[in-house]
């Protein structure tokens, strides 16, 4: 669904992702959230090709990539995710490059741009706090709104099995819920989030990510918190009206995680790359 785009499948130390490149100039990295694919970048990625070399890919498990179906989550951590991107954009020639990344991919976005700080030259998180500040601040209104975060990361299989009972109603149910305007959601975009969804070793790698979030990404944010470490690189955050007091929004949060960080509220839902 990315006119102009050419499709790479690049293996990585222990996975296989599904790459899309187009365009030309400055490399950028974007990373998709759950629970879509590289699709929901089909009305940015052409846009942003007018000036840069654009790399979609879908995330380690999820769309067309493929990752190891185990168990432990420790193959889903957003260390190990990030050093899949990092593997994808050398593999392309591309040792430093920006990133723009929503939901789960900003999540490894800034992953990335800690472990990697030669490589991430700028970020840019879409509707994304830090994993260790979501767990610091959850209380109801997070559990009620964001339950799949804590059915998600129950042990296996359990949310495997619950899921494979009716997967399609499980996707449009949560699609419904992130998008303020639910017609940015094409038919297409739609057919293929799903045809992703039926997949059972999608949904366990989705579970994985969220399992790892819950356990070694919330120890390696506290580690390096307590270490310290920051991002040095630009970062901008934007997200969406609402959920935030004027108090403690996403900037405020981020600009104890980063050097140079701004930002602001924009309209839609939680859907940025498709609303």
């Amino acid at each position: 669904m990315l006119d102009g785009f050419q499709r790479y499948d690049v293996q990585t130390e222990g996975a296989t992702i599904a790459t899309f490149i187009g365009g030309n100039g400055p490399p950028l990295l974007l990373l998709h959230g759950h629970p879509q694919t590289h699709v929901a970048w089909r009305h940015v990625a052409p846009f942003l090709a007018r000036d840069y070399t654009v790399v979609a890919t879908d995330l380690r498990g999820y769309g067309d990539s493929r990752g190891p179906q185990q168990a432990n989550a420790s193959a889903y951590s957003k260390r190990t995710m990030a050093s899949d991107q990092v593997a994808v954009m050398k593999r392309f020639g591309f040792d430093r490059f920006a990133v723009i990344g929503h939901d789960r991919g900003a999540r490894v976005g800034y992953r990335m741009a800690l472990d990697h700080r030669d490589s991430v030259r700028a970020f840019v998180s879409l509707t994304v706090i830090p994993t260790s500040e979501v767990w610091a601040c959850a209380g109801k209104d997070f559990a009620l709104g964001a339950y799949h975060w804590l059915l998600f990361a129950q042990p296996y299989d359990l949310p495997e099995r619950l899921l494979s009972g009716d997967p399609d109603f499980f996707l449009d149910w949560t699609l419904r819920k992130m998008a303020k305007d639910a017609g940015a959601l094409s038919d297409d975009a739609r057919a293929a989030y799903r045809e992703a969804f039926r997949r059972p070793e999608v949904r366990h790698a989705m579970m994985q990510d969220y399992r790892a979030g819950a356990s070694i990404d919330h120890e390696h944010d506290l580690a390096d918190r307590a270490a310290g470490k920051v991002l040095d690189c630009p970062v901008l955050v934007l997200w969406e009206e609402g959920p935030f007091s004027d108090t403690n929004t996403p900037l405020h949060i981020w600009k104890s995680w980063a050097n140079e960080v701004d930002g602001w509220a924009i309209p839609g839902g939680h859907l940025q790359p498709e609303e």
